[in-house]
């Protein structure tokens, strides 16, 4: 990637005001990210959604200067750059209308591995909690060492699960609600150098930004939308994780949440979630297994089928790929057949309506 062509992508995502939908818009409407910037106001301020205001912040040049002096820093310190035109921009983050235009990564994994849960909770986590995390952790890693563990590096729950991890040779991925030249909390430093060589750490923050409030609200869109799901430990009645838990939701990712005494104000949370049917009642790694299919099973004979003639061509191709694969999760369809999933949802609804296909926990499609 050009110099060049990064401090522009990297300038998009500092312009104040525009935000990420908005910032892809641009991008839409100019066809590049460099044309953006070469944009005269006059013409700016004619563009549904972006007025005077947005305007001007566009066409102050000085966004450009700092965004240089970031994409000389990122470069130094073997920091990639993903922006969410990349053919590499991780797949299920693509998904998300609100996730980052641009974000860093420092680390060795794969951001599409096929397994990432997302694992959250209270600050104040209890022993109960702390303990319910290790375990819990300790035996999805016993079936799947490819999984991968996101969370957020604070206190309480978000730590235990990334030492869970680390212990049990899991890698795990912290999501920053700050630039990379602080560690926040300091205490903490040691286990995010060790995940950056065993896993990895993201930040849509300039290197320099400190760890601001409405930051860690943030970067709780990655933690939710980077991964398959999200498991909530310990929360209280209001709180950061029931946020996360509340954005994978509507990105209609799976939430699972660990229940507790009614008098628990550590539980309410969680119950609150399973009382509202927004999360699955998990007491242990095999409901989490159960429900997003993770559990292998035995290999079933392939029957021959034919299709149906009143099937579109799209209906066709998928059928014909379920076919071949046996089964599929909605996004792997997406990633085979570079369909978008809002497109994909409402034909796989139609077969299933059709009697062609069924739908399992995780949204797992077969042939019926």
């Amino acid at each position: 990637m050009s110099e060049v062509l990064l401090k522009h992508k990297i300038a998009l995502g500092l312009i104040p005001r525009i935000g990420d939908i908005n910032a892809r818009k641009l991008v839409s409407h100019f066809g590049s990210v460099e044309a953006i910037f070469h944009e005269p106001y006059r013409n700016l301020i004619k563009i549904p959604g972006i007025g005077s205001g947005i305007a001007k912040y566009i066409s102050d040049r000085s966004y450009l200067d700092t965004a240089e002096k970031e994409a000389e820093y990122v470069t130094n310190n073997n920091i990639r750059t993903y922006f969410y035109l990349d053919n590499d921009y991780p797949f299920r983050l693509r998904q998300c209308d609100d996730s980052p235009v641009v974000f860093f990564f420092k680390g060795n994994c794969n951001l599409d591995a096929s397994k990432i849960l997302s694992v959250v909770g209270t600050r104040n986590a209890t022993a109960r909690g702390r303990e319910l995390c290790d375990k819990i952790i300790e035996g999805l890693a016993t079936g799947h060492s490819d999984l991968i563990i996101v969370s957020g590096l604070a206190y309480g729950i978000d730590i235990a699960s990334h030492k869970a991890a680390l212990a049990h040779n899991l890698q795990t991925i912290g999501v920053l609600a700050h630039g990379f030249k602080t560690t926040y909390p300091a205490i903490h430093a040691s286990i995010a150098k060790s995940m950056v060589n065993k896993g990895g750490l993201i930040t849509d923050f300039l290197s320099d930004a400190l760890p601001e409030r409405n930051n860690f609200l943030k970067r709780n869109r990655i933690i939710a939308g980077l991964s398959d799901a999200t498991l909530v430990v310990e929360s209280g009645i209001k709180g950061g994780a029931l946020i996360t838990a509340d954005i994978a939701n509507s990105y209609n990712r799976d939430v699972f949440a660990i229940p507790g005494r009614p008098d628990d104000q550590w539980s309410a949370g969680c119950n609150s979630l399973i009382r509202s049917n927004k999360a699955f009642l998990t007491e242990c790694s095999d409901d989490i297994e159960y429900f997003l299919n993770w559990k292998p099973e035995k290999s079933k004979p392939v029957i021959q089928r034919t299709l149906f003639s009143d099937l579109d061509e799209t209906e066709k191709i998928i059928f014909e790929l379920l076919s071949k694969q046996g089964e599929l999760t909605i996004d792997t369809i997406c990633r085979s057949l570079n369909i978008p999933v809002y497109k994909l949802s409402s034909l796989l609804l139609q077969m299933e309506f059709k009697g062609l296909l069924k739908c399992s926990p995780g949204n797992l499609y077969r042939i019926s």
